[in-house]
């Protein structure tokens, strides 16, 4: 197993694709604790680990809130005796982000994602770092959109708010790398697998003129194998990123477009 007796932090945990990370990760042997604002939806992702036969709790955590991410993890060392892996999967509403032109967006509603997504990362990953140094390792990892590196209409400020995150993981790196930790992202395509690719569509469903299944067909159309991403490929490309494995990777956003960009 890839990730034996890790310790793994995941926020955004009852996501699509927090729990899909915190999932794969806890089946390669890393003991997970997937966090949430809901914790009843955490339990669900937790249930369905233990019920696999893995190890996993789950935690009512807010990512925006600086004191209850420093106590969560507090608890983590204190149960875990260490932190090895955090994730910042976490996910807003879309519903006050996408869909208007920029000409027409109010500015709290522009900066509503970038202050939501890089305000969040930056204070998991700040506080994780904090635990990490002291033992010489460790890897901190986000989930981006291609967004973040192409010009799309009726985005707001997500495409902003995705490029943001992905400058962080640079700048995370190049201070963190030198005491051993890792800070690495990954760049998905569209997963029907997920809620996000139906939220990114239904604000804009009506400005595009596209059905939902239209709406697929067009972004597999811009992949070289022309079809969407599963969600196994991109957990299976993050389990990677986040064992031993990957030593040599940090700094760097991977590009799991499928073809979409060209890095």
């Amino acid at each position: 197993m890839l990730l034996q007796d890790k310790v793994a932090v995941v926020y955004g945990g009852a996501g699509s694709i927090g729990s899909a990370l915190a999932r794969a990760f806890a089946g390669q042997g890393a003991t997970v604790h997937v966090t949430g604002r809901d914790k009843a939806a955490v339990d669900v992702v937790t249930d369905k680990i233990r019920a696999e036969g893995f190890t996993a709790e789950a935690a009512q955590v807010d990512a925006l809130d600086e004191q209850a991410v420093d106590e969560h993890l507090r608890h983590v060392v204190d149960t875990s005796g260490r932190v090895d892996i955090s994730v910042n999967a976490i996910g807003i509403p879309d519903g006050d982000i996408l869909g208007l032109p920029l000409v027409e967006l109010d500015a709290t509603q522009f900066a509503l994602p970038l202050a939501t997504y890089t305000t969040s990362y930056f204070l998991t990953a700040r506080l994780a770092a904090r635990r990490m140094i002291p033992a010489g390792s460790g890897v901190i990892m986000t989930v981006t959109a291609l967004h973040s590196r192409t010009g799309l209409p009726l985005v707001g400020g997500y495409g902003p708010a995705q490029a943001a995150k992905e400058a962080l993981t640079r700048d995370l790196s190049a201070e963190l790398a030198p005491h051993g930790i890792r800070v690495v992202g990954l760049r998905p395509q569209a997963m029907p697998a997920t809620r996000t690719i139906r939220r990114a569509y239904e604000p804009r469903a009506a400005a595009s003129g596209l059905t939902w299944e239209q709406w697929q067909e067009m972004l597999a159309a811009r992949t070289h194998p022309r079809r969407l991403m599963r969600l196994e490929e991109m957990t299976d490309a993050a389990v990677f990123l986040a064992s031993d494995r990957a030593s040599g990777m940090t700094g760097t956003t991977v590009n799991l477009t499928m073809g979409s960009l060209d890095d």
